[in-house]
């Protein structure tokens, strides 16, 4: 039996890690989002796998039923922009790592043009020149919902000059 104080882990190492297509992809998408590491990386997928794992469990129910169930999952992930407005349980399996690396913080600084590059991005974020809400936030994992993200301000003199 496990310590009760220890929480699991948010993240799942890839199965073959040293594949050459596993590492050229991973490394694109790091580049592409300023990822710090690859832990980020595996815990945006830990994320998007489990609601795709979700979505495989209540679609062998039947559909009114399933979607009792699910509806509360499928509004929350309308709620922060990974599936559309009319999405259904299928509309589940659709999720990739990019929906999750997509409404992180760093990105949509980033998308906005407060910051250059997503490592701008990042750095403007930690240093704590990014307010959601009226809140400081300093985590680039921050998950942002689609209201917050009209919200989002840079405190940054840089950023008033754009």
């Amino acid at each position: 039996m496990g310590d009760p104080k220890r929480l699991e882990k948010k993240y799942e190492r890839p199965y073959k890690p040293l594949n050459r297509l596993v590492i050229e992809e991973s490394n694109r998408l790091a580049g592409e989002y300023g990822l710090r590491n690859k832990r980020e990386l595996w815990r945006a997928a830990m994320i998007a796998r489990k609601y795709r794992r979700i979505a495989r469990r209540y679609l062998k129910l039947p559909p009114d039923e399933a979607m009792a169930i699910t509806r509360p999952i499928i509004e929350k992930l309308i709620r922060y922009n990974i599936v559309g407005k009319n999405a259904t349980l299928d509309s589940l399996l659709d999720i990739k790592v990019e929906d999750i690396l997509e409404r992180r913080l760093q990105t949509i600084v980033w998308r906005k043009g407060f910051a250059k590059s997503p490592y701008m991005a990042r750095q403007l974020i930690v240093h704590g020149h990014i307010k959601v809400n009226g809140r400081r936030i300093r985590q680039p994992s921050y998950l942002v919902s689609a209201e917050e993200e009209q919200s989002i301000e840079c405190l940054h003199p840089e950023c008033a000059k754009r």
